[in-house]
């Protein structure tokens, strides 16, 4: 049974793994996309997450352990700079793991991990204030073009009422002769 059993071996020591991990994270950091097999995808994308944190959190502390892992001084200076910045507002869920395809050699399943793009964070880098819809902004939009809408309606329903009268008075003669024989 696999209780507790919290990662993949994926084939490899554990020295190989903890390389190809590091190297990878670094990559993703760096580059901000990769793409691998599904698996390590999914094993990547858990460590690049706790490398945000660490770098959100920023300490000493933080620096150090995040240096165990990431490679290379400038990965580490956009970790706590530009992406501590960019998911600041973000309490978890930094990266996307999306499958692509089948790879032709072996047909292992091909993902790609990314680095989340949040909505928010262009307008804020500016120094503007994002653009918030109005309450009812739709229904004000939809209230422009309603009243031609409601006239080509209500000329309808006025047709339809007409010719509804039309028939009730024909089936309304209708009974009165076939009463007035009866009698």
């Amino acid at each position: 049974m696999r209780h507790r059993v919290n990662t993949r071996k994926l084939g490899r020591t554990s020295a190989h793994r903890l390389s190809m991990y590091r190297n990878l994270v670094s990559s993703l950091l760096e580059h901000e996309k990769v793409e691998t097999t599904h698996e390590k995808a999914r094993e990547v994308g858990r460590l690049a997450e706790r490398m945000i944190t660490l770098g959100k959190r920023g300490d000493l502390h933080a620096r150090r352990q995040a240096l165990r892992i990431v490679r290379g001084r400038e990965v580490q200076a956009k970790l706590f700079g530009e992406l501590a910045e960019r998911f600041a507002s973000r309490t978890g869920g930094y990266t996307r793991v999306l499958r692509t395809r089948r790879r032709i050699g072996d047909a292992a399943e091909m993902s790609i991990v990314s680095l989340l793009e949040p909505a928010a964070a262009p307008a804020k880098a500016r120094g503007e204030k994002a653009e918030k819809p109005e309450k009812g902004a739709r229904k004000k939009a939809a209230g422009k073009k309603a009243p031609a809408k409601k006239a080509e309606k209500g000329e309808k329903a006025a047709k339809k009422k007409t010719a509804g009268k039309k028939t009730a008075a024909k089936k309304g003669t209708r009974k009165k002769k076939s009463s007035a024989k009866d009698e």
